[in-house]
């Protein structure tokens, strides 16, 4: 499995709006602190702002800003938003029937990765991501 572009963007645009506290961020800000085109930031936003992240105002002091606390958003939905599923292979997504499903010897594994995966961030926060708060566990 592979994070897109998406994925990556969508989680340093919520980062840096977690870090500008209850202002508004608008578009071209963020184009600016972050490098990414404000056409493709306007298609990351729509989608986390679909999600109810983000939270939109319009006029004079418009723009984005987090729709809950940052410790109340963790990076998986913030990674579903922009991803879909995080399944590591095709027959666990959700509606795929495989027929060597009965026979598969190999289908537990994938399960259990995508469990391992999907707690892990589940467990991370975006306020963990911003301050720094998030533990490898290293195993030797």
């Amino acid at each position: 499995m592979k994070i897109s572009t998406k994925g990556t963007y969508a989680l340093r645009i919520m980062t840096d709006i977690a870090l500008n506290g209850d202002g508004n961020v608008t578009v071209s800000s963020l184009s600016a602190k972050t490098n990414i085109s404000e056409k493709y930031l306007e298609q990351i936003i729509g989608k986390l702002t679909r999600a109810k992240l983000l939270a939109s105002f319009r006029g004079t002091n418009g723009g984005y800003k987090l729709s809950k606390p940052a410790k109340d958003i963790s990076v998986k939905e913030i990674l579903q938003a922009t991803e879909g599923s995080f399944k590591s292979v095709s027959c666990l997504e959700d509606g795929v029937k495989c027929d060597l499903e009965a026979k598969c010897l190999t289908v537990n594994l994938w399960a259990g990765l995508n469990k391992v995966i999907n707690d892990y961030l589940a467990s991370v926060s975006l306020d963990d991501v911003v301050n720094k708060n998030i533990k490898i566990n290293k195993k030797s």
